[in-house]
């Protein structure tokens, strides 16, 4: 078999632990030096390919790739940039295929979400119509575990652990003050279409009385009179009242609680706000003082908080993603299947990217409490387990050491460039 060199790239929001799936197909991939040459990383991601930005990982250290399992951030850059459809733009794909004949390029791996793999299924198609054999395998990786077949998605369950020690120590505090202070905590948390990572948030608690007292799901429909009564009434049995709501949080009509007014490269909906937007209907029709905050970026870089259970599925999800490649598999995701819950048991399986791409998995119904308020046992039941383990990064002059990468160019062998 002919040595081919390998093309990885970070597609998306990035997490606390995809550089952790990059090691994994780095590493994997120098043990197997009679099959894979050079590993290329894509600067900036998929629009690395296209303007033939090549990052050279030989170039790198052995110390500094293992670095990478405790750094968060995309180390070699990501980006929001969705590829058009086939028959809209053929000539992006074609690109593609271009970039990697030059480079003799036979292997492509996408870290990723619905979007990327949806890409990797379109280049695993047009490169086999142009004649030029390349082995596309998607690796899965977004906060919002909404990716189908999978258990859970790589990136999630360090998010889920963030946000429930947040959500944890937050309310603490608000307990401590209520009596003659703030009275309402509404935590904002990413989540568009699909609440997981509300969800988590009940891990903080086991009981009604315990925060969150209110979770907001993008998948039970935003109703303000009975969101006011709820926290009105624990205001009156508790003395404070925690929220915590996903940034999707919509009407029945399917209105957003706040459409920042934008799109994103992949056309969906800016979001942003809903915890202010919440305040403000506490203040308007309750008066009570109140402390909103927006989990932002922080929830998803939170590497000093990793879930142990979420490093070790992202980097197994890389080094799979390389073996399925070497064993002749063609467009497909590694997955993690779950064997039980307690204790955790799990496998990795693969699912084909054709059905992966652009699908979203939403929260079963019955992990919501009937009320809408909250989490079921059977939700918990999933949830903590993904959340478990502790795998703290080496820390130097009290704050986390990092990977520090060359992140050398390799050298353009196309007289064309690309605009993007």
């Amino acid at each position: 078999m002919a040595i081919k060199n390998a093309f990885y790239a970070q597609s998306g929001g990035v997490t606390a632990v995809i550089n952790a799936s990059a090691c994994g197909v780095i590493e994997t991939a120098r043990k197997h030096p009679d099959q894979i040459g050079k590993v290329y990383a894509g600067r900036n991601g998929i629009i690395g390919a296209l303007r033939e930005e090549l990052i050279d990982t030989s170039e790198e250290s052995d110390d500094a790739i293992r670095a990478l399992m405790h750094t968060p951030g995309g180390a070699f850059g990501s980006c929001r940039y969705k590829m058009k459809n086939l028959t809209e733009n053929r000539r992006e794909y074609e690109r593609l295929v271009e970039v990697f004949r030059a480079h003799d390029i036979g292997y492509f791996f996408y870290n990723g979400g619905g979007d990327s793999q949806d890409t990797a299924f379109k280049v695993s198609q047009i490169a086999d119509k142009m004649g030029y054999p390349i082995t596309c395998i998607g690796v899965p990786k977004t906060v919002d575990n909404d990716l189908p077949f999978t258990d859970c998605c790589p990136g999630f369950g360090s998010v889920a652990k963030y946000v429930a020690t947040s959500t944890l120590e937050a309310s603490l505090d608000i307990r401590s003050m209520c009596e003659s202070s703030t009275k309402v905590f509404i935590l904002e948390v990413m989540g568009r279409h699909a609440g997981w990572i509300a969800a988590s948030a009940g891990l903080a608690g086991k009981g009604r009385d315990e925060p969150p007292h209110i979770i907001l799901f993008p998948e039970i429909p935003f109703e303000r009179e009975a969101f006011l009564a709820r926290v009105e009434q624990s205001v009156k049995d508790y003395g404070y009242c925690v929220v915590v709501a996903s940034e999707g949080a919509q009407y029945e009509d399917g209105r957003f609680l706040a459409d920042a007014g934008g799109k994103d490269a992949f056309g969906h909906t800016q979001l942003g706000g809903v915890a202010p937007a919440l305040a403000n209907m506490v203040k308007q029709a309750l008066g009570y003082k109140f402390h909103w905050a927006v989990a932002d970026y922080l929830q998803r870089a939170a590497r000093h908080i990793s879930s142990a259970t979420d490093v070790e599925q992202a980097y197994a999800v890389g080094q799979k993603a390389v073996e399925m490649a070497l064993a002749g598999k063609q467009a497909v995701m590694p997955i993690i299947v779950r064997e039980q819950s307690s204790p955790y048991r799990w496998h990795i399986g693969e699912a084909p990217l054709s059905e992966v791409a652009n699908q979203e998995k939403k929260m079963p119904i019955h992990y919501i409490s009937d009320d809408g308020f909250g989490i079921t046992d059977d939700c918990r039941e999933y949830l903590q387990p993904l959340i478990e383990g502790e795998a703290f990064p080496p820390f130097e002059n009290g704050i986390p050491k990092v990977a520090h990468l060359e992140c050398v160019l390799a050298e353009k062998k196309l007289k064309t460039p690309f605009e993007v």
